[in-house]
Formats: C-alpha cells, sequence, structure tokens
C-alpha cells in the first residue's frame, strides 16, 4: 500500500513534444494569414468597386446636369439669284370693250345671238320696232338730232385722236429704229431697247384703239341718222331702227335676249375682240406704290403650261377700299397689265378669266442671302446667331432687299457661314447648339 502511493506521489518526468505537433502549429499560422490576406484583399476589391461606381454616379450626375446642346436648323451664307416681287390675284379682260344699246324707245325682238358668236362690223345685230305711238315726236326728233351731232363732233374727235395716235406710233417707230442701231453698236443696253421695243408696241395698241374709237364713233352717227329717220327706201321711212355692231369680234355679254320693250339708252349686249385682252390686278396701295409702268409681270395660274410674260401698262391715280377675307378695310388700286407673249399663247383664255399675277419689283443674279427666318430684331438692329464650333454668336447685320423665301446681306456676314433658322427662344449668345 506504501509503496503504491509513494509510486503515485513521484513525479513524471517532462517529455519533449514530438516534431508532429510543432508542424501542425506552422500549418494552422500559414492558413491563418492566408485567411487574413483573402479578406484584405476581399475588403479593398469591394472599396475599388465601391469607389469605382461612386466615380461612375459623379461621372453621370455631371454629364446630366451638363447643359445640352440646342438642336437648331442651320443654313449656310450663299451668293445666288434674289427676286423681290409681289403676288396678288387678277382677271382679264377685254381691251376694247363696246356696249351697243338702244338708240331710241321701242321694241325688240329676241336676239338670236349668244356669247361667243361671232360679228362683223356693220352686221345688224337687233331692230328696233316702233311702238304704238310715232316713233319721233318732235321733242325726241329734237333729241335724235342733238345726239347725231353729238356723235358728228365725238367722230371729229376720234379721228382727231386716230390721227395723234398715228403721229405717236411713227416718233415711236422711228426712236425703236435708232435704238437698234445703237445696240446693234453696243451703244445701247439691252432693257433700253427692250423699252423702246415695249413703246413702240404700246403706241401701236393705242393707234389700233383710236381707229376702233374711230369707227365707234361712225356708227353712232349711223345710228343718229336712223334713228332721224335718214334711211329712207323709196321716199318711206323706214318702219325700224337696225342696231348694227360697231367693231368686228365676239359678242361678250347679252343683257336683253328677250322680246320686249327697251327705253332709249338701255344696254342691249357688249362686242369686243377678245383676243386684244389684258389682265387688271388689284395691289395694296402700300404695294402699288412701287410699281411703275413697265415693271416686268408673270402671269401663273392661268391653266397653261408656262407663265405668261406681260408688263404694267398703267397703275391707275384713283384706289378704292374693299374688304379682306378677315372682314377688314383695304384701300386698293388697279394695276394694268398689258400682255407681251404671243396671242397665240393664251388664245384660251377669256373675258374675265382668274389669273395669279407676280409683279417683279428687283432682281439680281448675285446677292449675298440667308433664309428669311435666320433674320430677327435685336434693339433698332438686325440680327443673326453665327454657328461658330458648335456655339451660337450673336451677330448684327445689315440688311437689303428682302425676296420671298431670303434675304439680302449687305454687311455682317461672309459667304460660307453658317448660321441658324429659326432659332427660338432656347437659343442665347454663347449658347452650344447641334444641327439637327
Amino acid at each position: 500500500m506504501s509503496t503504491d502511493r509513494a509510486s503515485e506521489a513521484a513525479p513524471v518526468p517532462l517529455l519533449a513534444a514530438p516534431p508532429a505537433v510543432f508542424g501542425r502549429t506552422e500549418a494552422g499560422a500559414r492558413s491563418r494569414a492566408s485567411r487574413e490576406r483573402r479578406r484584405n484583399l476581399g475588403r479593398n476589391l469591394r472599396h475599388a468597386l465601391l469607389f469605382a461606381a461612386l466615380l461612375a454616379a459623379a461621372v453621370a450626375a455631371v454629364f446630366a446636369l451638363r447643359p445640352r446642346p440646342v438642336p437648331v436648323d442651320v443654313a449656310r451664307v450663299n451668293r445666288g439669284p434674289l427676286v423681290v416681287a409681289v403676288e396678288e390675284t387678277g382677271v382679264t379682260r377685254v381691251k376694247d370693250r363696246y356696249v351697243v344699246s338702244a338708240p331710241a324707245t321701242g321694241r325688240v325682238s329676241r336676239l338670236p345671238l349668244e356669247p361667243g358668236d361671232p360679228v362683223e362690223q356693220g352686221d345688224s345685230l337687233l331692230e328696233i320696232a316702233p311702238a304704238l305711238s310715232p316713233l319721233l315726236d318732235e321733242r325726241t326728233r329734237a333729241e335724235a338730232e342733238a345726239r347725231l351731232g353729238a356723235a358728228l363732233s365725238a367722230l371729229g374727235q376720234a379721228r382727231a385722236q386716230t390721227s395723234r395716235a398715228d403721229a405717236a406710233r411713227e416718233l415711236a417707230e422711228q426712236d425703236l429704229t435708232r435704238a437698234k442701231r445703237l445696240a446693234d453698236a453696243n451703244s445701247l443696253s439691252r432693257h433700253e431697247l427692250e423699252q423702246a421695243e415695249f413703246a413702240a408696241r404700246m403706241r401701236a395698241d393705242e393707234r389700233q384703239s383710236a381707229e376702233f374709237a374711230s369707227k365707234v364713233a361712225e356708227g353712232e352717227v349711223r345710228i343718229a341718222r336712223v334713228a332721224l329717220g335718214e334711211n329712207r327706201r323709196n321716199g318711206n321711212r323706214e318702219p325700224y331702227v337696225a342696231v348694227t355692231s360697231p367693231v368686228s369680234g365676239r359678242v361678250l355679254r347679252v343683257h336683253q335676249k328677250s322680246a320686249g320693250m327697251v327705253q332709249m339708252g338701255s344696254a342691249l349686249l357688249e362686242v369686243g375682240d377678245p383676243r386684244a385682252l389684258e389682265v387688271v390686278v388689284d395691289l395694296l396701295t402700300t404695294d402699288a406704290v412701287k410699281v411703275s409702268p413697265g415693271t416686268p409681270v408673270l402671269v401663273q395660274g392661268w391653266g397653261g403650261s408656262a407663265p405668261l410674260a406681260g408688263k404694267v401698262r398703267r397703275v391707275e391715280p384713283s384706289g378704292f377700299t374693299r374688304p379682306s377675307a378677315l372682314g377688314v378695310d383695304e384701300q386698293r388700286v388697279n394695276v394694268i397689265v398689258a400682255l407681251t407673249d404671243a396671242q397665240e399663247r393664251f388664245a384660251a383664255l377669256g373675258d374675265g378669266y382668274h389669273v395669279e399675277a407676280r409683279l417683279v419689283l428687283w432682281r439680281t443674279e448675285r446677292a449675298l442671302k440667308v433664309p428669311d427666318g435666320a433674320v430677327f430684331r435685336h434693339g433698332d438692329d438686325w440680327a443673326v446667331y453665327l454657328i461658330d464650333a458648335g456655339v451660337a454668336r450673336l451677330t448684327r447685320v445689315r440688311i437689303g432687299h428682302r425676296g420671298e423665301l431670303d434675304v439680302e446681306i449687305v454687311d455682317g456676314l461672309s459667304e460660307g457661314a453658317t448660321v441658324a433658322v429659326h432659332p427660338g427662344d432656347r437659343v442665347k449668345d454663347g449658347a452650344r447648339v447641334e444641327a439637327r
């Protein structure tokens, strides 16, 4: 018993740890260091990704908050033709229109003529039969004699006008001959030669119109003589008063178609030559002051394949008031346009046809121009937005003539520059823009 207790109480000597234990401890330490490095690497990676995300968000916010370029329409400043014109509607009318009226009170038969029927000078258009009472009493005869005297005076005046028109035509033809010689010698411009040709043609038309007036006066004299009963046959008074055509042409309008009683002076029908047409254009008085005789005119919208050429013959001195489509009273004036093309080109046109007239006030072939929408008011001046490297620069300009779509630039821009068209309120001086 004592021996056992002694053996239990005796100390047990410590032995050195085996090598395997140290190997396991060193491997654990390396494993912990590796895990620590991986944790650090993951932490750094997360930090880097978070930083990159924040940087990308900041860049996106900067680009989102940065003003975007304003889209605008642009155009280049270039040289080309520029026309200043006034366009307005007009109607055609026969230049020499004659209203045939009743020379005496009586009864007319039904008129067989229709609008468009041809008539010759001196043809009997209709006859006026006397009423139940005598056709001529003393008062009527005195009036007819007075009318005959007036007709004879009018005939003399018409013949004097014909002589004056002959002299004017001869002078215009002489001027045209001299102008052609000067033009052949290159001493006269083409425009002046055209003016001389136009003047000669107008004088010839005036001569023809005066001749028609003489024929009308002769017809009035014959009518007055007939009304006095001077067309006697075998000493007996004619029972009818014949109404003859004063000129050769066509019937334009019939006022008295059916048979019935007519009073002296009543309009019966209108006669004229539909080949002698002119165009009447009513312009605003503010536009008419820019028009003068000789202004070139293009007659469009008349139904033909090509426009007709013409020139302003006269601007009437008196205007009139006409309400516009909006009900606003406008002051207008008639402008008479003479067609200068050959009559065969507008043979289909008639009296009272609708046309569109374009009066050319000014034109050039080498104008420095921009679209009309690029120019706007800036104070008391005109300005444009010049596009320079994507930036709008407010530039003052001086303009000249204004066409239908373009404006002439006199000063402030050079050829080839780019400007904004209809810039709008978003475009300011220095704003970034981009072409649409």
